[in-house]
Protein backbone atom coordinates (compact mmCIF):
# COMPACT_ATOMS: atom_id res chain seq x y z
CA UNK A 1 0.00 0.00 0.00
CA UNK A 2 2.90 2.26 0.66
CA UNK A 3 3.74 2.39 -3.01
CA UNK A 4 0.44 4.29 -4.15
CA UNK A 5 0.69 6.76 -0.78
CA UNK A 6 1.45 9.66 -2.98
CA UNK A 7 -1.69 9.52 -5.03
CA UNK A 8 -3.82 8.83 -2.09
CA UNK A 9 -2.58 12.12 -0.34
CA UNK A 10 -3.03 14.23 -3.72
CA UNK A 11 -6.17 13.49 -4.44
CA UNK A 12 -7.39 14.15 -0.70
CA UNK A 13 -4.96 17.86 -1.49
CA UNK A 14 -6.67 18.49 -4.69
CA UNK A 15 -10.20 17.08 -4.64
CA UNK A 16 -11.35 19.11 -1.58
CA UNK A 17 -10.86 22.79 -3.56
CA UNK A 18 -13.85 21.99 -5.43
CA UNK A 19 -15.67 19.92 -3.25
CA UNK A 20 -15.77 21.97 -0.21
CA UNK A 21 -14.49 25.52 -2.20
CA UNK A 22 -16.11 25.70 -5.92
CA UNK A 23 -19.57 24.80 -6.37
CA UNK A 24 -21.78 25.23 -9.31
CA UNK A 25 -18.86 24.22 -12.43
CA UNK A 26 -19.73 21.59 -14.48
CA UNK A 27 -18.11 19.79 -17.41
CA UNK A 28 -18.84 18.31 -20.75
CA UNK A 29 -19.08 14.79 -20.43
CA UNK A 30 -19.23 14.90 -16.09
CA UNK A 31 -22.52 14.08 -15.14
CA UNK A 32 -22.08 12.77 -11.40
CA UNK A 33 -21.81 14.79 -8.47
CA UNK A 34 -19.05 13.32 -6.82
CA UNK A 35 -19.85 14.19 -3.62
CA UNK A 36 -22.96 11.28 -3.61
CA UNK A 37 -20.75 8.15 -4.89
CA UNK A 38 -22.63 5.37 -3.89
CA UNK A 39 -20.42 3.01 -6.19
CA UNK A 40 -16.90 4.03 -7.74
CA UNK A 41 -16.87 3.20 -11.10
CA UNK A 42 -14.80 4.20 -13.67
CA UNK A 43 -16.93 7.03 -14.86
CA UNK A 44 -16.94 8.09 -11.17
CA UNK A 45 -13.21 8.25 -11.31
CA UNK A 46 -13.39 10.15 -14.91
CA UNK A 47 -15.21 12.86 -13.29
CA UNK A 48 -13.15 13.11 -9.95
CA UNK A 49 -10.19 13.47 -12.36
CA UNK A 50 -11.73 15.48 -14.24
CA UNK A 51 -12.19 18.13 -11.26
CA UNK A 52 -8.98 17.74 -9.89
CA UNK A 53 -7.65 18.84 -13.45
CA UNK A 54 -9.84 21.84 -13.66
CA UNK A 55 -8.94 23.16 -10.20
CA UNK A 56 -6.06 22.10 -9.22
CA UNK A 57 -4.36 23.68 -12.59
CA UNK A 58 -5.80 27.02 -11.26
CA UNK A 59 -7.86 27.15 -14.94
CA UNK A 60 -10.40 28.55 -13.47
CA UNK A 61 -9.14 31.15 -10.50
CA UNK A 62 -5.90 32.07 -12.03
CA UNK A 63 -5.47 35.98 -10.94
CA UNK A 64 -4.16 34.74 -7.16
CA UNK A 65 -2.20 31.75 -7.64
CA UNK A 66 -0.56 33.06 -11.41
CA UNK A 67 -1.13 36.14 -12.55
CA UNK A 68 -0.59 38.42 -9.68
CA UNK A 69 2.43 36.26 -8.53
CA UNK A 70 4.46 34.13 -10.67
CA UNK A 71 3.27 35.75 -14.20
CA UNK A 72 4.59 39.08 -12.70
CA UNK A 73 7.81 37.97 -10.66
CA UNK A 74 8.82 36.23 -14.11
CA UNK A 75 7.87 39.46 -16.11
CA UNK A 76 5.29 38.01 -18.72
CA UNK A 77 3.35 40.93 -17.43
CA UNK A 78 4.06 44.08 -15.65
CA UNK A 79 1.48 45.94 -12.75
CA UNK A 80 -1.02 48.78 -14.16
CA UNK A 81 -3.44 48.69 -11.18
CA UNK A 82 -2.75 51.28 -8.54
CA UNK A 83 -4.29 49.26 -5.76
CA UNK A 84 -2.07 46.52 -6.45
CA UNK A 85 1.44 46.16 -4.81
CA UNK A 86 2.85 42.79 -5.56
CA UNK A 87 4.65 43.54 -8.78
CA UNK A 88 6.70 45.96 -5.93
CA UNK A 89 7.44 42.88 -3.83
CA UNK A 90 4.76 43.56 -1.16
CA UNK A 91 3.07 40.32 0.03
CA UNK A 92 -0.44 40.11 1.45
CA UNK A 93 -0.59 37.17 3.87
CA UNK A 94 -4.86 37.10 2.62
CA UNK A 95 -3.47 36.57 -1.09
CA UNK A 96 -0.63 33.78 0.32
CA UNK A 97 -3.84 32.20 2.15
CA UNK A 98 -5.95 32.04 -1.54
CA UNK A 99 -2.65 30.47 -3.02
CA UNK A 100 -3.08 27.42 -0.42
CA UNK A 101 -6.43 27.09 -0.10
CA UNK A 102 -6.75 26.82 -3.78
CA UNK A 103 -4.92 23.71 -3.52
CA UNK A 104 -5.63 22.15 -0.62
CA UNK A 105 -9.01 23.11 0.39
CA UNK A 106 -10.78 24.87 2.92
CA UNK A 107 -11.87 21.78 4.91
CA UNK A 108 -11.57 18.41 6.23
CA UNK A 109 -11.53 15.95 3.47
CA UNK A 110 -14.20 14.12 5.15
CA UNK A 111 -15.71 10.96 3.39
CA UNK A 112 -12.43 11.13 1.19
CA UNK A 113 -10.11 9.29 2.81
CA UNK A 114 -12.77 6.19 2.56
CA UNK A 115 -13.13 7.33 -1.42
CA UNK A 116 -9.11 7.34 -1.86
CA UNK A 117 -9.17 3.86 -0.44
CA UNK A 118 -11.83 2.45 -2.95
CA UNK A 119 -9.63 4.23 -5.84
CA UNK A 120 -6.48 1.78 -4.42
CA UNK A 121 -5.68 -0.55 -7.14
CA UNK A 122 -4.98 -2.96 -4.83
CA UNK A 123 -8.17 -3.58 -3.52
CA UNK A 124 -10.09 -1.90 -6.49
CA UNK A 125 -8.57 -4.84 -9.38
CA UNK A 126 -9.06 -3.24 -12.79
CA UNK A 127 -8.28 0.43 -12.16
CA UNK A 128 -4.21 0.41 -12.33
CA UNK A 129 -4.27 2.86 -15.48
CA UNK A 130 -6.13 5.19 -13.97
CA UNK A 131 -4.45 5.04 -10.68
CA UNK A 132 -1.13 5.64 -13.05
CA UNK A 133 -2.14 8.63 -14.28
CA UNK A 134 -3.37 10.47 -11.57
CA UNK A 135 0.24 9.78 -9.61
CA UNK A 136 1.98 11.28 -12.65
CA UNK A 137 -0.34 14.09 -12.35
CA UNK A 138 0.32 14.36 -8.53
CA UNK A 139 3.75 15.05 -9.44
CA UNK A 140 2.49 18.28 -11.86
CA UNK A 141 0.30 19.74 -8.69
CA UNK A 142 2.84 19.24 -5.71
CA UNK A 143 5.66 20.68 -8.20
CA UNK A 144 3.66 23.96 -8.80
CA UNK A 145 2.99 24.40 -5.31
CA UNK A 146 6.12 23.33 -3.75
CA UNK A 147 8.05 26.08 -6.11
CA UNK A 148 5.51 28.31 -4.51
CA UNK A 149 5.76 28.14 -0.93
CA UNK A 150 8.99 25.18 -0.34
CA UNK A 151 8.45 22.39 2.00
CA UNK A 152 4.67 21.51 1.97
CA UNK A 153 2.28 18.32 3.27
CA UNK A 154 2.70 15.65 0.97
CA UNK A 155 3.38 12.74 2.78
CA UNK A 156 0.61 13.55 5.61
CA UNK A 157 -1.72 15.80 3.23
CA UNK A 158 -5.15 14.82 4.39
CA UNK A 159 -4.83 12.87 7.79
CA UNK A 160 -7.23 14.64 9.11
CA UNK A 161 -5.08 14.91 12.09
CA UNK A 162 -4.93 18.48 14.17
CA UNK A 163 -1.41 19.07 12.97
CA UNK A 164 -0.58 18.28 9.20
CA UNK A 165 3.21 17.81 9.42
CA UNK A 166 5.17 19.32 5.97
CA UNK A 167 7.91 17.23 4.19
CA UNK A 168 11.14 19.13 2.89
CA UNK A 169 11.82 20.44 -0.68
CA UNK A 170 15.10 17.88 -1.06
CA UNK A 171 12.79 14.63 -0.01
CA UNK A 172 9.86 16.03 -2.12
CA UNK A 173 11.46 16.03 -5.54
CA UNK A 174 13.41 13.14 -4.93
CA UNK A 175 9.92 10.88 -4.30
CA UNK A 176 9.12 12.84 -7.68
CA UNK A 177 11.66 10.00 -9.48
CA UNK A 178 9.90 7.33 -7.36
CA UNK A 179 6.54 8.20 -8.13
CA UNK A 180 6.93 8.61 -11.79
CA UNK A 181 9.06 5.02 -11.67
CA UNK A 182 6.09 3.52 -9.97
CA UNK A 183 3.79 5.00 -12.75
CA UNK A 184 5.77 4.57 -15.71
CA UNK A 185 5.96 0.60 -14.55
CA UNK A 186 2.64 0.58 -13.95
CA UNK A 187 1.34 2.14 -17.19
CA UNK A 188 4.14 0.53 -19.46
CA UNK A 189 1.29 -2.23 -19.13
CA UNK A 190 -1.56 -0.51 -20.64
CA UNK A 191 0.72 1.85 -23.72
CA UNK A 192 -1.56 2.01 -26.64
CA UNK A 193 -4.64 1.85 -23.98
CA UNK A 194 -7.02 4.75 -22.68
CA UNK A 195 -7.62 5.72 -19.13
CA UNK A 196 -10.43 8.66 -17.87
CA UNK A 197 -10.98 8.80 -21.61
CA UNK A 198 -12.90 12.13 -21.93
CA UNK A 199 -12.84 13.15 -18.91
CA UNK A 200 -8.77 13.35 -19.07
CA UNK A 201 -9.23 17.04 -20.11
CA UNK A 202 -5.45 16.94 -21.04
CA UNK A 203 -4.92 14.09 -23.26
CA UNK A 204 -8.31 12.40 -23.43
CA UNK A 205 -6.89 9.33 -21.37
CA UNK A 206 -4.68 8.42 -24.03
CA UNK A 207 -1.89 6.42 -22.24
CA UNK A 208 0.96 6.48 -24.91
CA UNK A 209 0.92 10.49 -24.44
CA UNK A 210 0.62 10.42 -20.06
CA UNK A 211 3.99 8.22 -20.83
CA UNK A 212 5.60 10.66 -22.77
CA UNK A 213 4.52 13.38 -20.60
CA UNK A 214 5.66 11.53 -17.40
CA UNK A 215 9.30 11.18 -19.06
CA UNK A 216 9.20 14.80 -19.73
CA UNK A 217 8.18 15.34 -16.53
CA UNK A 218 10.90 13.64 -15.29
CA UNK A 219 13.49 15.86 -17.15
CA UNK A 220 12.12 19.12 -16.10
CA UNK A 221 12.57 18.16 -12.77
CA UNK A 222 15.84 16.69 -13.08
CA UNK A 223 17.30 20.01 -14.34
CA UNK A 224 15.38 21.68 -11.68
CA UNK A 225 17.76 19.61 -9.37
CA UNK A 226 21.05 19.87 -11.49
CA UNK A 227 22.59 22.62 -9.51
CA UNK A 228 22.24 20.45 -6.10
CA UNK A 229 22.21 17.29 -7.11
CA UNK A 230 24.24 17.21 -10.50
CA UNK A 231 24.71 13.18 -10.47
CA UNK A 232 21.17 12.68 -9.80
CA UNK A 233 19.80 14.85 -12.29
CA UNK A 234 22.12 13.75 -15.55
CA UNK A 235 21.20 10.12 -14.30
CA UNK A 236 17.38 10.56 -14.02
CA UNK A 237 17.35 13.23 -17.40
CA UNK A 238 19.64 10.30 -19.47
CA UNK A 239 16.81 8.31 -18.38
CA UNK A 240 14.16 10.29 -19.43
CA UNK A 241 15.60 11.11 -23.11
CA UNK A 242 16.44 7.37 -23.11
CA UNK A 243 12.67 6.19 -22.71
CA UNK A 244 11.39 8.81 -24.79
CA UNK A 245 10.32 12.27 -24.16
CA UNK A 246 8.26 14.82 -25.97
CA UNK A 247 9.40 15.64 -29.43
CA UNK A 248 6.27 17.03 -31.36
CA UNK A 249 3.38 19.35 -30.44
CA UNK A 250 1.10 16.58 -30.77
CA UNK A 251 2.47 15.06 -27.44
CA UNK A 252 1.95 18.80 -26.02
CA UNK A 253 0.11 18.63 -22.18
CA UNK A 254 -2.22 21.29 -22.19
CA UNK A 255 -5.79 21.37 -20.64
CA UNK A 256 -8.51 21.57 -23.01
CA UNK A 257 -10.70 24.29 -22.34
CA UNK A 258 -14.76 23.70 -22.90
CA UNK A 259 -18.34 25.77 -22.54
CA UNK A 260 -18.59 23.96 -19.31
CA UNK A 261 -14.80 24.12 -17.90
CA UNK A 262 -13.45 27.69 -19.54
CA UNK A 263 -10.32 29.36 -19.10
CA UNK A 264 -10.46 32.14 -16.37
CA UNK A 265 -8.08 34.35 -17.35
CA UNK A 266 -10.74 35.63 -19.70
CA UNK A 267 -12.48 36.93 -16.77
CA UNK A 268 -9.49 38.38 -15.65
CA UNK A 269 -8.63 40.73 -18.62
CA UNK A 270 -11.51 42.96 -18.76
CA UNK A 271 -10.26 43.93 -15.07
CA UNK A 272 -7.39 45.77 -16.96
CA UNK A 273 -5.00 44.62 -14.19
CA UNK A 274 -1.30 44.31 -16.02
CA UNK A 275 -0.39 44.82 -19.31
CA UNK A 276 3.08 43.53 -21.32
CA UNK A 277 6.44 43.98 -19.24
CA UNK A 278 9.01 46.33 -20.79
CA UNK A 279 11.36 43.14 -20.63
CA UNK A 280 8.97 41.41 -22.73
CA UNK A 281 8.68 44.29 -25.62
CA UNK A 282 12.55 44.63 -25.74
CA UNK A 283 13.37 40.78 -26.55
CA UNK A 284 10.34 40.96 -28.75
CA UNK A 285 10.62 43.79 -30.60
CA UNK A 286 14.19 43.75 -30.92
CA UNK A 287 14.03 40.26 -32.21
CA UNK A 288 11.68 41.42 -34.78
CA UNK A 289 9.82 38.20 -33.25
CA UNK A 290 7.02 36.65 -35.37
CA UNK A 291 5.18 35.70 -32.52
CA UNK A 292 4.57 39.28 -30.92
CA UNK A 293 0.97 39.72 -32.65
CA UNK A 294 0.20 36.21 -31.21
CA UNK A 295 1.02 37.39 -27.51
CA UNK A 296 -0.01 40.66 -27.82
CA UNK A 297 -2.48 43.44 -28.66
CA UNK A 298 -1.30 46.61 -30.25
CA UNK A 299 -2.23 49.63 -28.13
CA UNK A 300 -5.75 51.37 -28.69
CA UNK A 301 -3.90 54.68 -28.69
CA UNK A 302 -2.01 54.36 -31.22
CA UNK A 303 -1.78 50.62 -32.43
CA UNK A 304 2.35 50.13 -30.86
CA UNK A 305 2.98 47.03 -29.01
CA UNK A 306 4.55 48.69 -25.92
CA UNK A 307 4.90 47.51 -21.96
CA UNK A 308 6.08 48.60 -19.11
CA UNK A 309 8.81 48.24 -16.30
CA UNK A 310 7.74 45.97 -13.22
CA UNK A 311 7.21 47.89 -9.83
CA UNK A 312 5.48 51.11 -10.66
CA UNK A 313 4.14 53.26 -7.90
CA UNK A 314 0.40 53.93 -7.51
CA UNK A 315 1.53 57.75 -8.18
CA UNK A 316 3.89 56.52 -11.43
CA UNK A 317 1.03 54.74 -12.91
CA UNK A 318 -1.04 57.73 -12.89
CA UNK A 319 1.32 59.16 -16.07
CA UNK A 320 0.29 59.02 -19.19
CA UNK A 321 1.82 57.19 -20.84
CA UNK A 322 1.00 54.37 -18.62
CA UNK A 323 -2.03 53.84 -19.87
CA UNK A 324 -4.54 51.02 -20.25
CA UNK A 325 -4.87 52.33 -23.81
CA UNK A 326 -1.04 52.82 -24.19
CA UNK A 327 0.02 49.50 -22.87
CA UNK A 328 -0.21 46.00 -24.82
CA UNK A 329 -3.08 43.47 -23.21
CA UNK A 330 -3.05 39.65 -24.23
CA UNK A 331 -3.02 39.05 -27.96
CA UNK A 332 -5.97 37.37 -30.09
CA UNK A 333 -6.19 33.56 -28.06
CA UNK A 334 -7.08 35.61 -25.19
CA UNK A 335 -10.34 37.17 -26.89
CA UNK A 336 -13.41 36.94 -24.67
CA UNK A 337 -15.30 34.58 -27.58
CA UNK A 338 -12.03 32.52 -27.46
CA UNK A 339 -13.12 31.26 -23.79
CA UNK A 340 -14.09 28.30 -24.24
CA UNK A 341 -11.15 27.16 -26.76
CA UNK A 342 -8.05 28.91 -25.02
CA UNK A 343 -6.28 25.90 -23.57
CA UNK A 344 -4.15 25.93 -20.71
CA UNK A 345 -0.37 24.65 -21.06
CA UNK A 346 0.54 22.33 -18.76
CA UNK A 347 4.14 21.45 -20.45
CA UNK A 348 4.89 21.49 -23.89
CA UNK A 349 7.42 20.00 -26.29
CA UNK A 350 9.71 23.21 -26.95
CA UNK A 351 10.30 22.88 -22.93
CA UNK A 352 11.41 19.68 -23.79
CA UNK A 353 13.85 20.36 -26.89
CA UNK A 354 15.53 23.23 -24.45
CA UNK A 355 15.89 21.16 -21.57
CA UNK A 356 17.90 19.11 -23.65
CA UNK A 357 19.49 22.04 -25.54
CA UNK A 358 20.86 22.89 -21.63
CA UNK A 359 21.22 19.34 -20.73
CA UNK A 360 23.87 18.49 -23.80
CA UNK A 361 25.59 21.66 -22.84
CA UNK A 362 25.89 20.31 -19.34
CA UNK A 363 27.82 17.22 -21.05
CA UNK A 364 24.73 14.55 -20.47
CA UNK A 365 23.75 12.43 -23.61
CA UNK A 366 20.43 14.05 -24.55
CA UNK A 367 20.46 12.41 -28.46
CA UNK A 368 22.15 15.73 -30.01
CA UNK A 369 23.77 18.91 -29.72
CA UNK A 370 23.11 22.01 -28.19
CA UNK A 371 22.24 23.82 -31.35
CA UNK A 372 20.14 21.11 -32.82
CA UNK A 373 17.86 21.14 -29.80
CA UNK A 374 18.05 25.07 -29.27
CA UNK A 375 17.31 25.58 -33.00
CA UNK A 376 14.33 22.74 -33.02
CA UNK A 377 12.64 24.69 -29.93
CA UNK A 378 11.88 27.55 -31.29
CA UNK A 379 10.69 25.88 -34.62
CA UNK A 380 8.06 23.79 -32.28
CA UNK A 381 7.53 26.67 -30.78
CA UNK A 382 6.51 28.88 -33.78
CA UNK A 383 4.26 26.11 -34.60
CA UNK A 384 2.60 25.94 -31.58
CA UNK A 385 1.75 29.80 -32.15
CA UNK A 386 0.43 29.26 -35.46
CA UNK A 387 3.99 30.05 -37.49
CA UNK A 388 4.70 27.15 -40.25
CA UNK A 389 6.38 29.16 -43.31
CA UNK A 390 9.69 27.38 -43.03
CA UNK A 391 11.87 30.56 -44.96
CA UNK A 392 10.62 32.75 -41.47
CA UNK A 393 11.61 30.45 -39.16
CA UNK A 394 15.09 29.88 -40.26
CA UNK A 395 15.40 34.05 -40.63
CA UNK A 396 14.57 33.97 -37.03
CA UNK A 397 16.97 31.13 -36.11
CA UNK A 398 19.61 33.04 -37.38
CA UNK A 399 18.86 36.39 -36.63
CA UNK A 400 21.19 38.65 -35.11
CA UNK A 401 19.11 41.36 -34.28
CA UNK A 402 19.23 41.87 -30.39
CA UNK A 403 16.81 43.30 -27.58
CA UNK A 404 15.99 47.17 -28.01
CA UNK A 405 15.40 49.89 -25.42
CA UNK A 406 11.53 50.94 -25.07
CA UNK A 407 9.54 53.97 -24.30
CA UNK A 408 10.83 53.70 -20.43
CA UNK A 409 14.02 52.18 -20.99
CA UNK A 410 16.70 53.67 -22.21
CA UNK A 411 18.93 50.57 -22.67
CA UNK A 412 17.76 46.92 -23.80
CA UNK A 413 17.85 44.25 -21.45
CA UNK A 414 20.52 42.25 -23.14
CA UNK A 415 22.85 41.88 -26.06
CA UNK A 416 22.57 38.43 -27.15
CA UNK A 417 21.47 37.68 -30.60
CA UNK A 418 19.18 35.09 -31.79
CA UNK A 419 22.05 32.94 -33.67
CA UNK A 420 22.58 30.28 -31.17
CA UNK A 421 26.75 31.07 -30.02
CA UNK A 422 28.58 27.64 -30.79
CA UNK A 423 31.76 29.45 -29.04
CA UNK A 424 30.74 31.13 -26.05
CA UNK A 425 28.87 28.75 -23.49
CA UNK A 426 28.03 31.85 -21.15
CA UNK A 427 25.90 33.43 -23.96
CA UNK A 428 24.69 30.23 -25.47
CA UNK A 429 23.27 29.51 -21.78
CA UNK A 430 21.46 33.04 -21.93
CA UNK A 431 20.31 31.92 -25.45
CA UNK A 432 18.78 29.03 -24.52
CA UNK A 433 17.20 30.18 -21.15
CA UNK A 434 15.62 33.69 -22.95
CA UNK A 435 14.23 31.14 -26.27
CA UNK A 436 12.97 28.81 -23.39
CA UNK A 437 11.23 32.07 -21.63
CA UNK A 438 9.16 32.37 -24.44
CA UNK A 439 8.22 29.47 -25.54
CA UNK A 440 6.94 28.74 -21.72
CA UNK A 441 4.77 31.83 -21.67
CA UNK A 442 2.27 32.24 -20.20
CA UNK A 443 2.91 29.52 -17.70
CA UNK A 444 4.78 31.60 -15.51
CA UNK A 445 4.34 29.14 -12.90
CA UNK A 446 7.33 27.11 -14.71
CA UNK A 447 9.54 30.12 -15.67
CA UNK A 448 9.53 31.75 -12.14
CA UNK A 449 10.17 28.94 -11.22
CA UNK A 450 13.15 28.17 -14.09
CA UNK A 451 14.30 31.87 -13.60
CA UNK A 452 15.17 31.09 -9.98
CA UNK A 453 17.34 27.93 -10.88
CA UNK A 454 18.74 29.60 -13.60
CA UNK A 455 18.96 33.30 -13.15
CA UNK A 456 18.30 33.45 -16.80
CA UNK A 457 16.98 35.42 -18.72
CA UNK A 458 18.57 38.61 -18.25
CA UNK A 459 15.40 40.94 -16.99
CA UNK A 460 15.00 44.94 -16.20
CA UNK A 461 15.27 45.48 -12.06
CA UNK A 462 11.89 46.64 -10.67
CA UNK A 463 11.51 50.39 -10.53
CA UNK A 464 10.62 50.08 -6.64
CA UNK A 465 10.49 47.39 -4.52
CA UNK A 466 8.39 48.03 -0.93
CA UNK A 467 10.29 44.34 0.37
CA UNK A 468 13.38 45.22 2.63
CA UNK A 469 14.49 41.66 1.84
CA UNK A 470 14.54 41.93 -1.82
CA UNK A 471 16.17 44.28 -4.12
CA UNK A 472 14.89 45.99 -6.63
CA UNK A 473 17.21 43.85 -8.94
CA UNK A 474 16.17 40.54 -7.26
CA UNK A 475 13.37 38.66 -7.52
CA UNK A 476 11.45 36.60 -4.73
CA UNK A 477 12.97 33.19 -4.18
CA UNK A 478 9.68 31.85 -2.37
CA UNK A 479 5.87 32.73 -1.35
CA UNK A 480 5.90 32.91 2.86
CA UNK A 481 3.56 30.20 4.40
CA UNK A 482 0.08 30.71 4.60
CA UNK A 483 -1.02 32.93 7.82
CA UNK A 484 -4.16 30.42 7.69
CA UNK A 485 -1.51 27.67 8.45
CA UNK A 486 -0.05 29.53 11.61
CA UNK A 487 -3.14 29.52 13.02
CA UNK A 488 -4.40 25.95 12.12
CA UNK A 489 -1.45 23.95 12.03
CA UNK A 490 1.33 26.07 13.89
CA UNK A 491 3.31 23.31 15.16
CA UNK A 492 3.78 21.79 11.49
CA UNK A 493 4.82 25.11 10.86
CA UNK A 494 8.09 25.50 13.59
CA UNK A 495 8.66 22.22 11.47
CA UNK A 496 8.56 23.65 8.37
CA UNK A 497 10.73 26.21 9.06
CA UNK A 498 13.18 24.20 9.62
CA UNK A 499 13.29 22.61 7.08
CA UNK A 500 12.92 25.28 5.37
CA UNK A 501 16.13 26.67 6.67
CA UNK A 502 15.67 30.03 7.13
CA UNK A 503 13.07 32.66 8.28
CA UNK A 504 9.68 32.48 6.59
CA UNK A 505 10.21 35.34 3.94
CA UNK A 506 10.35 35.56 0.40
CA UNK A 507 14.05 36.24 -0.14
CA UNK A 508 14.75 32.07 1.55
CA UNK A 509 16.12 29.96 -1.33
CA UNK A 510 14.68 26.59 -2.03
CA UNK A 511 16.98 23.50 -1.54
CA UNK A 512 17.10 23.43 -5.45
CA UNK A 513 18.16 27.08 -5.74
CA UNK A 514 21.40 27.37 -3.91
CA UNK A 515 23.43 30.41 -3.93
Amino acid sequence: MKRYRLLKFVFIGLLITFMFGSCTEKFEEVNTDPRVLSELDPASMGNLFGFAQYYALNVKRPQLPEVLFADHFSQYYANIAAYFRQDMYHFDGGWGDICWKEFYGRGGPGHLADLIEMTDPVENPGYEAMHAVAQVFSVVMYERISSYFGPVPVSEAGNAKSSVMYDDVETIYKNFFTTLDDALATLSNYAGGNAFGTNDQIFAGDINNWILFANTLRLRIAMRISDVEPALAQTEAEQAVADGVMTANDHNAVFHTTENSWNGIHRIIPWNEFRMSATMESVMKGYNDPRIDQFWTPAVADGEIRGLRNGYTPVELSRPELTIDTLSILGPRWAYDNRNDNPKDVMTCPEAYFLRAEGAMKGWNMGGTAEEFYNTGIAMNMEFWGITDAEVIAAYQQSTDVPVATHDSPEPVSDIPVLFNTGDNAIALEQIATQKWLALFPNGVEAWADIRRSELPKMYPRMNTENPDIAVDEMPRRIPFSPYEYDVNAPAIEDALAKLGGPDKANVRLWWDPQ
